[in-house]
C-alpha cells in the first residue's frame, strides 16, 4: 500500500469519530496536506504533513505509516507523529471570560419585570 485516502487516514488515526465526519471536514477545507486544502479522495503518502482544524485548534501530524483500518489510541503514535505545538493545545484551556459578558442591572434592555413596570407607568400617563 503506497497511498491511502485522506478521509480514511484521519479517521483511522482517530482525528474524527466517524468517517463521514472526516469526509465533511475535508469538504469544508478543515484538512490540509503539506499546506494545501484537500478533497476527501486525496491520497496520503508517508512523510506528508497533515493539518486538521477542529474548532479553534489546528492539530498537525506527520505520516509515519499508512493504514485504512481504525486502531486503538495506543497504536496511533506508530502511524502518525503529533507535531502540534503546545501553544495550539493551550487554546483549549484558554480563559473563557471573553465569551460571556456580564450585564449590570439597569443597563441595556430592560428585564421582563422592568418592562412591565414601564408599561404600567406609561398607561397611567395615557389615561
Amino acid at each position: 500500500m503506497d497511498t491511502v485516502r485522506i478521509d480514511k487516514y484521519v479517521w483511522a488515526i482517530r482525528c474524527f469519530k466517524t468517517r463521514s465526519e472526516a469526509t465533511e471536514a475535508c469538504k469544508g477545507n478543515k484538512v490540509q496536506i503539506n499546506g494545501a486544502p484537500v478533497k476527501p479522495s486525496k491520497e496520503v503518502r508517508i512523510g506528508d504533513i497533515i493539518a486538521v482544524r477542529k474548532g479553534i485548534i489546528q492539530y498537525t501530524y506527520k505520516v509515519l505509516q499508512l493504514t485504512e483500518n481504525r486502531m486503538g489510541a495506543q497504536l496511533v503514535p506508530d502511524f502518525a507523529e503529533n507535531l502540534t505545538p503546545q501553544s495550539e493545545l493551550d487554546k483549549a484551556h484558554a480563559p473563557r471570560e471573553t465569551f460571556f459578558v456580564k450585564r449590570d442591572r439597569g443597563t441595556g434592555r430592560p428585564t421582563k419585570k422592568e418592562r412591565r413596570e414601564l408599561d404600567a407607568l406609561w398607561s397611567e400617563f395615557e389615561d
